[in-house]
Order: C-alpha cells, then sequence, then structure tokens
C-alpha cells in the first residue's frame, strides 16, 4: 500500500520519536508521545508502537512505568540522525509540542502537596519562575479534604493567589499601595 507524506519506513518514525523526545519539555506518557508522533501521514501506528518499543529496547528511550524519556544514547542519535527528517515533519513537531511544553513548563513551577501533620494538614504550595523561586507557603488545615481543595485551587490559580498575597503584603490599613 503506497503512504503518503514525509515519513516512509521505520527508521523514520524512530528518528521522529527522537526529535520529539529530545525536545519535549519533561517525561511524557505512551498517549502523549503517540499523539505527537502522528502529525504526518506516513506514520503507521502499528509500526510507531514497534519503533517505540525497540528504541526502549535498545535503550535510546527509558521507560517507568508508563512514562517516557529521552536518554543520552537517544539524544546523540537525535543530533546525528535529525537533518535527515523533512523540514516539514520538524516543523509540524514544533508546533505541536509548543503547547505542551509550556503546560509542562507550568506544571513544573507550580507545584502543592498535602501531608498529614500532627494537628490536621500541611498543604504546601510553592511557585517558581526562570529565576527561581517566588514564593513557598505551607498552611495548616483541619482536614484532608479541605487541604486537597486548597492545593487544588492553588493548582488552578496560582497566580490570583500570588498577586493576592502580594496585594495584602504591600497595602497599608488604608488601600493604598506605599510610593
Amino acid at each position: 500500500m503506497a503512504r503518503f507524506g514525509f515519513i516512509h519506513d521505520k527508521l523514520d518514525i524512530k528518528l521522529l520519536i527522537l526529535y520529539i523526545m529530545d525536545r519535549v519539555a519533561a517525561p511524557i506518557d505512551f498517549a502523549t508521545l503517540t499523539d505527537l508522533s502522528m502529525c504526518d501521514s506516513g506514520v503507521d501506528y502499528f509500526q510507531f508502537a514497534e519503533a517505540a518499543a525497540e528504541l526502549t529496547d535498545s535503550g535510546h528511550l527509558d521507560r517507568q512505568g508508563d512514562i517516557y524519556s529521552v536518554t543520552e544514547k537517544g539524544r546523540r542519535a537525535c543530533a546525528a540522525g535529525e537533518s535527515s527528517l523533512s523540514p516539514v515533519v520538524r516543523q509540524r513537531c514544533d508546533r505541536r509540542l509548543a503547547p505542551l511544553n509550556q503546560a509542562l513548563k507550568r506544571k513544573a513551577q507550580v507545584r502543592a502537596r498535602v501531608e498529614e501533620a500532627p494537628q490536621g494538614f500541611d498543604v504546601c504550595l510553592s511557585m517558581d519562575d526562570d529565576q527561581g523561586s517566588l514564593f513557598s507557603l505551607t498552611l495548616l488545615s483541619p482536614t484532608g479534604e479541605d487541604a486537597q481543595r486548597i492545593a487544588d485551587r492553588f493548582l488552578a490559580h496560582p497566580d490570583r493567589v500570588y498577586n493576592g498575597l502580594l496585594g495584602v503584603l504591600l497595602t497599608d490599613d488604608e488601600g493604598r499601595q506605599p510610593q
């Protein structure tokens, strides 16, 4: 059966997978890798799944459960072979990776965890930017449900929490910010 597209065989698919994994901001699951790899009509799912398994077996990819990451061996192979991937395919991959990488970066910079404490539950919230830590805060919650709700809301709206804290801390008793 004739296939159209820029990807023609399993070697092309392996290079595509390595290209994607070399550029993704954090380890990803198999479903996400699959979605990113289906950027060309020449990619066959079964050849893709086989290629991913072979890259894992050969040490080009590392698999922890359902989470994949590229190894140093995979990075070297990508650097050596990525120029043989069509520029069109590379551009498609880069466009698909941009929103994912932004979300992965945000997830890494905003963290919340709930820990059981003697008096209830500690909710540990932290937020970083590219330069380092912006803030970290630990709150005590009487119940695990409340603690989890606080953590979830912080993860959903970290900018509102950060700006709210700054607004309270930088405003005087009459609601004015110092000059």
